[in-house]
């Protein structure tokens, strides 16, 4: 336990859950998307959908996505941000198969043409839980540094992604492994001790087997 435990993050609220964990969730996925955002569709389930409107759900989803943390002053305000930057964003309800109830899913396209789509949870006290990204289920929180590998399921694939890492004394705390099916699509979760530089990220994308690397860089809530 911490004092976050306690006592809560820096935020501005109204809520934690609603307010300072979808700000995160906003934050988290603009990380993964690496790119200035230009166009998002939100969907928004359980409680979110229900009770967002009045704690400020949709508001703190778009400051995340604009690069604010839970406690910049300007979160009431990024609808109008938005909109001075040319970020185009709309929402709607929706109704998500077994997802906790306070669940968003972000589609972005970035300035650049990169696309990401993250289903994300606030799961209490600023604290969220990644549950999808492009369709693959994952489970992560983002406070940790975190390499996510999207590869074709082969043999092989792991072992140059490990090594990769350990040739450059990056250390591995956890690792999650996870697929559509047999030989196909598969994403790695890893989550490392030590930061990720720019350098093994583009060298990882350069080995065979390897679609897309995404790298986030331990977010402090």
């Amino acid at each position: 336990m911490n004092v976050f435990d306690i006592l809560g993050p820096v935020m501005v609220g109204p809520s934690s859950s609603h307010t300072a964990g979808a700000v995160r969730i906003g934050y988290v996925t603009r990380v993964m998307l690496a790119e200035e955002p230009v166009e998002a569709q939100i969907i928004l389930h359980g409680s979110f959908a229900a009770t967002g409107k009045g704690h400020g759900t949709d508001t703190a989803l778009v400051a995340g996505l604009l690069g604010m943390k839970p406690s910049d002053i300007n979160i009431p305000q990024s609808f109008e941000i938005a909109k001075e930057r040319g970020f185009d964003v709309t929402f709607q309800k929706s109704v998500i198969k077994d997802a906790h109830p306070n669940t968003a899913i972000i589609t972005v396209k970035g300035c650049e043409g990169r696309t990401i789509k993250i289903q994300a949870s606030s799961i209490g006290g600023g604290r969220i839980m990644v549950n999808r990204i492009d369709d693959i289920e994952v489970n992560f929180t983002g406070e940790n540094n975190t390499l996510i590998v999207h590869n074709i399921d082969v043999p092989g694939n792991i072992s140059r992604i490990t090594s990769l890492l350990a040739k450059n004394n990056i250390n591995i705390a956890t690792m999650q492994l996870y697929r559509h099916e047999k030989g196909g699509f598969a994403v790695m979760i890893l989550e490392t001790d030590q930061d990720v530089t720019k350098e093994i990220i583009e060298e990882s994308q350069c080995l065979t087997g390897i679609i897309k690397v995404t790298y986030l860089q331990a977010v402090e809530i």
